[in-house]
C-alpha cells in the first residue's frame, strides 16, 4: 500500500465507523476487555483481526517474526502478563502459518546477522524433532510440518511462564491453543493441543506451585 494513501484510508474508515454508530470511538476509548490473547506472526499476510472476523477490543495481540515465545525476551513476558494479570483474558492462541519465511530459514540455515540469535529458537524447535522432520522426504511437507511443531513448542513456552501458571492455579484460565493459519486456502486450522497432557508431561522441570 502507498504511504499517501494512509491518511486519506483512515478518513474513510472513521465516517464509515461514525455512519453505523456516532458513539462508537466514544465507546472504544472508554477501554478493552478482550478475552483472548494472540501470539501471532508479523508477517504482513497474517492480520490477527482480519482472519477472525474480531472487532477492535475483542483480541490484545502480539506478533514477532515466526510467532515466538521466548523466555529472555521481555517484550512478550510483558504481553503476557498484562493480558494475564490486567486484561484477565480467558483464551492464549499461538498462531503459526504455512510459507512462514523465519521457519524456511531454519531449515535452510544461513548468516542472517542480527537474526541468527533470533532464529535459533526456531532452530532449537528443528533439532528437538530432526528424527521425525527429516523422514519426512517431501520438502512441502517437512515445511508445513516445522510450521506446526513451533507452534507446539511456542505454547510449551507459555505453559513455563509464571504469570500463566499463577492464573491457572487461581482460576484455570487462560486455556491455550495452537493454531496454524493456512494461507493458501485462508483456513485457521486447530491443531487440538492437549496442553493440560503436555503439562503433565513436563511438569516435574516447569512446575511452579507452590506460588506465593
Amino acid at each position: 500500500m502507498d504511504f499517501s494513501k494512509v491518511f486519506e484510508n483512515n478518513k474513510k474508515w472513521v465516517e464509515e465507523k461514525l455512519s453505523l454508530n456516532p458513539n462508537y470511538f466514544e465507546d472504544l476509548a472508554k477501554g478493552q476487555h478482550p478475552e483472548l490473547l494472540y501470539i501471532g506472526c508479523s508477517d504482513s499476510r497474517v492480520t490477527a483481526e482480519e482472519l477472525m472476523g474480531a472487532k477492535p477490543g475483542e483480541v490484545f495481540v502480539h506478533r514477532n517474526i515466526a510467532n515466538l515465545v521466548v523466555n529472555t525476551d521481555n517484550n512478550i513476558n510483558a504481553v503476557v502478563q498484562f493480558a494475564v494479570e490486567q486484561l484477565k483474558v480467558k483464551h492464549i492462541i499461538v498462531c503459526g502459518h504455512y510459507e512462514c519465511g523465519g521457519v524456511k530459514a531454519a531449515l535452510n540455515p544461513s548468516d542472517m546477522g542480527q537474526l541468527n540469535s533470533w532464529l535459533q529458537t526456531l532452530r532449537d524447535v528443528y533439532r528437538y524433532h530432526i528424527d521425525e522432520l527429516d523422514s519426512i522426504k517431501d520438502s512441502q511437507k517437512k515445511f508445513d510440518r516445522l510450521v506446526e511443531l513451533n507452534v507446539m513448542e511456542q505454547c510449551i513456552n507459555i505453559i513455563k511462564i509464571d504469570h500463566v501458571q499463577r492464573a491457572w492455579y487461581k482460576t484455570g484460565y487462560p486455556i491455550i491453543h495452537g493454531l496454524v493459519f493456512d494461507v493458501r486456502t485462508g483456513k485457521l486450522i486447530d491443531l487440538d493441543l492437549n496442553i493440560g497432557d503436555i503439562f503433565e508431561e513436563v511438569r516435574k522441570i516447569y512446575d511452579l506451585k507452590p506460588i506465593d
